[in-house]
């Protein structure tokens, strides 16, 4: 069997044990059953009261520790995690399923694929919910709004090309500003974010936790929306209530 990356994965007959290392990808276990999971990463924040080891972040997993958990299966995102990370894992006779989502169509399908076929699990109905609620979004009249969407401060660094959460938006009716840079996280200095000109600027609370007395001072005169990291970035079961609640913090900008 391959994975979204096309590296072929050596599968156990069961799939009983998992560790993974990504907060989507781990709710979206957890929300499908509940007893698979045996470890994920400190920034597993979803669902609530989440018991597993704790196996620190997605750039520094600790890896003694999740093969001392014996995984049938880890669960990782080639833009979450490093390679030389999950090229450990493997070393240690781990099977690593990789998973890439760059779109909400990519979401669908690559959570539907680890799910039914590496998980060994059906499709769950919250994932066919999502797709129904994601299939009924059409923008707001008006045409798209130029915006720029910080992810971090001190550097300055926005969404480029190519990124889940450009899609997301763009989906809303929003269109981001720098969709076209050659990098996708490109670090850009605030003068030239200004300079753009955007009718809105879009500030999530992660990766960089922006609020409302820390990132809309620096865009005076511009819009702010302030939304939830959570809604813009995760692929799970946040799909199925992000875009009433997404749109729902744009429109008030």
């Amino acid at each position: 069997m391959y994975d979204d990356l096309g590296s072929p994965v050596d599968l156990p007959p069961r799939i009983g044990r998992v560790v993974s290392l990504v907060p989507s990808l781990t709710e979206a276990v957890a929300a499908t059953a509940p007893g698979l999971l045996v470890g994920a990463t400190d920034w597993c924040t979803h669902p609530a009261g989440l018991d597993v080891a704790r196996i620190r972040g997605t750039k520094n997993p600790d890896v003694d520790a999740i093969a001392a958990l014996a995984p049938d299966l880890v669960l990782a995102n080639e833009e979450e995690n490093r390679v030389p990370d999950l090229d450990a894992l493997r070393e240690r006779g781990l099977a690593v399923w990789t998973t890439r989502i760059r779109t909400v169509d990519e979401a669908f399908t690559s959570l539907g694929r680890m799910l039914a076929d590496a998980c060994r699990l059906g499709t769950p109905s919250w994932l066919d919910e999502a797709r129904t609620v994601w299939a009924d979004v059409r923008p707001p009249a008006g045409g798209p709004r130029r915006a720029v969407v910080p992810v971090w401060r001190r550097p300055w660094m926005v969404l480029g090309r190519d990124t889940f959460a450009g899609d997301v938006l763009a989906r809303l009716g929003i269109a981001n500003v720098f969709a076209d840079h050659p990098e996708r996280y490109p670090k850009i200095p605030l003068a030239e974010l200004i300079s753009a000109a955007p009718d809105l600027v879009v500030l999530p609370d992660e990766p960089y936790r922006f609020t409302e007395d820390d990132g809309p001072e620096s865009f005076p005169g511009i819009p702010a929306a302030l939304v939830s990291g959570r809604d813009l970035t995760w692929y799970g079961p946040s799909l199925v209530e992000a875009p009433g609640l997404l749109g729902a913090a744009l429109a008030r900008a």
